[in-house]
């Protein structure tokens, strides 16, 4: 035991203080805030903006990969389900290693392993640029969702340590930035890789660049936060639902993400497919539609956190997800117009979920915040990545028409939220 007290001669500014052995070697984790203290200080917004942005660059490039479908399809005479197995590429390794990495880090925070993961993007960019094989391709998009594996969990458990105590809020503008990165790929295929071909995707690698920057800067102000913290007990809060009710909780919560990000898949992945091949428009104006559904996906997804903070995250699900339904089911039947319009009602209503849906899942499982992004973020990517080749399959035996009339029912999965619990008022 070690005792330290004010130097000789001098008044004592306060009591000594005494530090055992074990407190000097005990190890360091990032542990949440507590809510008084996290509304007092406010939130980091220069943090809380930087995150957002790298989420903005590292989704603008992964959203590339879709956006050159039709590209790769005509270069190298792929079919559908081909298409679908190089989506399930990126996205199965996101999937699996999302919670992999989020669980490391819930024990050992990394602060600057968000820059060197976005490594793996910039190499994926590379290599996708020069790609002339199908397995190229598909490695190529592998390394792209290497670099989304090691980047969402931590940078969701960095939003919320910006927060100030507005998670909902600081989940919104960290999916704002990855929304609109997804939005702008369609735009940026149309302007440059559609003109110049498949080699311009190389630039894009300047993007990873600039966001290993960021990354990196953004690291140097997450270090000084894991020090600060020092291992702490998590103390249930006595109207918190039981572990039984949680596990419950959390398997619904997947599987309304699953009838969300399902049905997101399936525009993203197919919607230019559906435009030309049913209204018979040019390869850059379907991507500019789908900009259009993308880009009201963001403004969505913005909206639905702080509605979560303000009425509460379990009626924001119930309304973002089986809103949605009535637009789902015309759409199929709609004609060009009135598509874009209802893709724009679509996107607003079922991505207003995504924010609610993480933080609900969060404040079930308080002490686990990066196993937990990782999971449902994995979840995301992996049942995008799943679905795309599945729906791909079905596509090829029937038409890209069909698939969208049977992914119409898919909001109705909305109907479970009935089953889950209701959280303590500090944790709403």
């Amino acid at each position: 035991m070690r005792r330290f007290a004010a130097p000789a001669g001098t008044a004592p500014l306060n009591k000594p203080v005494v530090v055992s052995e074990e407190t000097l070697t005990e190890p360091v984790v990032v542990s949440d805030v507590s809510p008084a203290a996290a509304k007092a200080a406010g939130p980091a917004y220069i943090v809380l903006a930087g995150i957002s942005f790298s989420h903005f660059l590292n989704d603008t490039m992964q959203s590339l990969i879709a956006s050159v479908y039709p590209i790769l399809k005509d270069t190298y005479a792929l079919d559908f389900a081909q298409i679908g197995m190089i989506t399930l590429a990126f996205q199965f390794t996101a999937s699996l290693l999302q919670p992999v990495v989020g669980h490391y880090t819930d024990k050992k925070a990394q602060p600057y392993s968000l820059a060197i993961g976005m490594a793996s993007t910039f190499f994926g960019l590379l290599l996708l640029s020069a790609a002339h094989q199908y397995l190229v391709i598909l490695v190529a998009a592998a390394l792209v969702g290497l670099g989304s594996a090691v980047f969402h969990p931590e940078s969701a458990r960095i939003a919320r340590l910006a927060s100030g105590g507005r998670y909902g809020f600081a989940q919104s503008v960290f999916q704002l930035g990855g929304s609109f990165g997804t939005s702008m790929g369609p735009v940026l295929a149309a302007l440059i890789v559609v003109p110049f071909g498949q080699g311009s995707i190389a630039w894009f690698s300047s993007i990873a660049f600039l966001a290993i920057l960021v990354l990196w800067r953004i690291g140097r102000w997450y270090a000084p936060q894991i020090k600060a913290k020092k291992t702490a007990m998590v103390q249930a809060h006595p109207d918190a639902p039981s572990s039984r009710r949680v596990a419950l909780a959390l398997a619904v919560l997947v599987a309304l993400l699953f009838s969300k990000q399902l049905y997101v898949s399936s525009l993203s992945s197919y919607y230019i497919f559906y435009l030309i091949d049913r209204f018979d428009v040019s390869t850059q104006a379907a991507q500019l539609y789908l900009f259009i559904f993308l880009a009201a996906n963001a403004v969505g997804a913005f909206v639905g956190g702080p509605l979560g903070d303000r009425f509460g995250r379990k009626i924001v699900i119930w309304i973002s997800i089986l809103g949605a339904l009535p637009f789902t089911l015309a759409l199929p039947y709609a004609g060009l117009v009135a598509s874009a319009v209802l893709s724009v009602v679509i996107g607003l209503i079922i991505s207003s979920t995504t924010s609610s849906i993480i933080v609900f899942a969060q404040e079930l499982v308080p002490h686990r915040f990066g196993m937990i992004s990782g999971v449902f973020f994995g979840v995301a990517f992996g049942i995008g990545g799943l679905g795309a080749a599945v729906l791909g399959k079905v596509a090829d035996h029937t038409s890209i028409e069909f698939v969208y009339q049977v992914c119409a029912y898919l909001p109705a999965i909305g109907l479970l939220a009935v089953f889950l619990p209701k959280l303590p008022r500090h944790a709403r």
